[in-house]
């Protein structure tokens, strides 16, 4: 008799906790997933395909798991999609798309510069406007003695008549260059023995410049060996001499020098020696306006085959001027 009664009482209790269940809702926040049995995987998985059917009638603590369950489904969702947005900010970082201009890769040399033609292919066009030059000391004279506002306009003026511009002024001046800076003087005249024993002085203004330089630091390795073997072997003195200077100019590395690349060779001695101007034209038997290294050793009165020689050990050791 009293185990009928206490059935009964757990009965009732049983019934209330039912009724209770239905009524109210369960604090989700209290709920532990965890605490559910990890043997249950295959009621986790039934629940997760009850889930993509979602019916509004489910009640109980099967709700209860079915809405906590599709919390946490979303949650993962969530956190992949941040971590692929952030993947994809870190290797923009990590890999920046840069834009190349095309002009940056594209020498127009001086009096050119480079623009963008139909916004599609780079050009060289003519510089369009010089500065306006008010200090006389930016005058530059050129090798036809004639006074010009700066630099610029001299290479915008050569430019011109290059490209048979209407703005060319004389069709010669596509072969003007700069002589020395500062306003035209009347030239010394160079004649007699002043002009044969020109390649002498030229011949040991070269080495005492290189001597200098190396005494500075300011020679490649290669030239500074070059300079030490002038030092130490007179047979070498004029020769490495000659072609260091040569190869220095010859900044395009075509194996010839431009009137434009002696510029920084003659501008210098324009006023200390009367005669550089017409040594350097006579450097030029061909009137091509360049001087070749074997014409620059004719000049200087040395060996063209040495000279070639000493170049192309030259280029061995630097190929970047081969």
């Amino acid at each position: 008799m009293r185990s009928l009664w206490l059935l009964l009482g757990l009965g009732l209790l049983a019934l209330c906790h039912v009724q209770a269940s239905e009524e109210e809702e369960l604090d989700l926040d209290n709920l532990d997933i965890s605490d559910i049995d990890e043997n249950l995987d295959e009621y986790l998985s039934l629940l997760e395909e009850k889930a993509k059917v979602s019916p509004p009638d489910r009640k109980g603590p099967e709700a209860l798991i079915h809405n906590r369950f599709s919390m946490q489904i979303k949650d993962v969702e969530r956190e992949n999609e941040i971590a692929s947005k952030l993947a994809a900010v870190q290797h923009n970082l990590l890999n920046p798309v840069v834009e190349v201009d095309p002009c940056e890769t594209m020498p127009c040399g001086a009096g050119r510069i480079c623009q963008m033609k139909d916004n599609e292919t780079p050009e060289c066009v003519c510089i369009p406007e010089c500065p306006n030059e008010l200090d006389t000391r930016r005058h530059v004279c050129t090798n036809t003695n004639e006074t010009w506002p700066s630099d610029c306009s001299v290479y915008q003026q050569r430019c011109w008549c290059d490209s048979a511009d209407p703005r060319c002024t004389n069709a010669d001046n596509a072969h003007m260059h700069i002589d020395y800076y500062g306003a035209c003087h009347e030239p010394r005249t160079c004649d007699g023995e002043d002009l044969k024993d020109f390649p002498r002085r030229m011949r040991d203004w070269l080495f005492n410049v290189m001597r200098d330089l190396a005494e500075r630091d300011e020679l490649t390795e290669h030239y500074m060996q070059m300079e030490l073997e002038a030092e130490t072997n007179n047979s070498r003195r004029w020769s490495n001499a000659a072609v260091w200077k040569w190869c220095d100019l010859d900044g395009d590395t075509d194996r010839s020098v431009s009137r434009h690349e002696l510029f920084p060779i003659r501008a210098p001695l324009v006023s200390l020696e009367h005669c550089i101007a017409p040594f350097l034209e006579s450097c030029d038997p061909n009137k091509d306006h360049r001087i070749t290294l074997v014409e620059w050793g004719a000049c200087l009165e040395l060996d063209a085959d040495d000279l070639i020689e000493r170049c192309d050990e030259v280029q061995r050791a630097h190929p970047q001027l081969g």
